[in-house]
């Protein structure tokens, strides 16, 4: 049996896969773009909004009786209660999925089980469109278990 000739050229093939090395560069450069927006507009949204809203709500919560513990780790933000090094709260740029957006990493241990999740601060809202109030009350749903008695 003689295997069937193709029917496709091989200059119209080398056009295509021309194509699409060209398109995925492109694709790629545009992304690199997206990613140094969302990277600036994370340290801003650092810089001015959680960081000073973390510290005045860890404040708070130690008039309370909570002692709490902010870390200002370079491009990152956390809040972990003083009892345990392995319960925190962290803001973190999530760049793997689509289109950038800031996530809160949250773990708590409960016994010898530690408990780990990550969500959006909001429904993947672009960094720059995220408000003060929306922070809050990313922090304000995760925080209850942490004050729990």
């Amino acid at each position: 049996m003689t295997p069937k000739p193709l029917a496709i050229e091989t200059s119209e093939l080398r056009k295509r896969v021309r194509a699409l090395i060209d398109n995925r560069r492109k694709q790629a450069a545009e992304r690199r773009v997206k990613l140094d927006e969302a990277a600036a507009a994370y340290r801003t949204l650092l810089e001015s909004t959680a960081t000073p809203l973390v510290q005045m709500l860890v404040n708070t919560l130690r008039a309370e009786g909570y002692s709490f513990t902010v870390f200002t780790p370079d491009g990152g933000l956390r809040m972990a209660p003083s009892r345990s090094a392995d319960d925190f709260i962290e803001f973190a740029l999530e760049t793997s999925q689509g289109d950038p957006f800031v996530a809160l990493r949250v773990s708590r241990t409960r016994g010898r089980r530690v408990i780990q999740h990550e969500r959006p601060v909001k429904d993947r809202t672009p960094v720059d469109a995220l408000s003060e109030e929306d922070v809050l009350q990313a922090l304000f749903d995760e925080l209850g278990p942490f004050v729990e008695r």
